[in-house]
């Protein structure tokens, strides 16, 4: 905590750039700096989240890689997507192709917490998601950003002890 508490604002923004590649996220949660616990930053996280417009969550998800490609030498979609691992050849293919047809849907990738997922679960969620209205999915893509970004942010908290 102390280490983000006493981040000069450029080092901080960059620092929660890499939590989420929206701007306004970051200037909202910097903005509510300092932060007394951990509960007060990921409540911080929390209402940015809620704040973000159409653009914002499109910003924020052009960051994240899509479910079943992570990014190679994205320390963080790779770990975050660790449930692809093992999953056989047919499972992938038809996991890529649910995310073609959410995608042409929808205009963006879809986004999961893949934290703890399997393929399985990963494709299933897909598949349930895929007939919400675009307002309906706008909801779901906030409420699983916010925590992909708890996660993330409990992951800086710890490592800069």
């Amino acid at each position: 905590m102390k280490a983000l508490a006493t981040a000069e604002p450029a080092e901080l923004l960059g620092l929660l750039l890499e939590i989420c590649t929206s701007t306004n996220w970051a200037a909202a949660v910097a903005a509510t700096r300092p932060w007394p616990d951990r509960a007060a930053l990921l409540a911080a996280n929390a209402a940015a989240t809620a704040a973000l417009t159409t653009a914002d969550l499109a910003e924020a998800m052009a960051g994240h890689a899509r479910i079943g490609r992570p990014r190679p030498g994205d320390a963080a979609s790779e770990r975050e997507q660790a449930g692809l691992r093992g999953a056989d050849r047919a499972l992938l293919d038809e996991l890529d192709r649910a995310n073609t047809a959410y995608e042409a849907k929808f205009g963006h990738v879809f986004l999961i917490c893949a934290t703890d997922r399997t393929a399985d679960s990963m494709l299933a969620a897909l598949r349930e998601r895929y007939p919400h209205t675009p307002a309906a999915e706008a909801q779901v893509v906030r409420g699983e950003l916010r925590k992909i970004n708890d996660i993330r942010l409990n992951r800086l908290l710890d490592e800069t002890r």
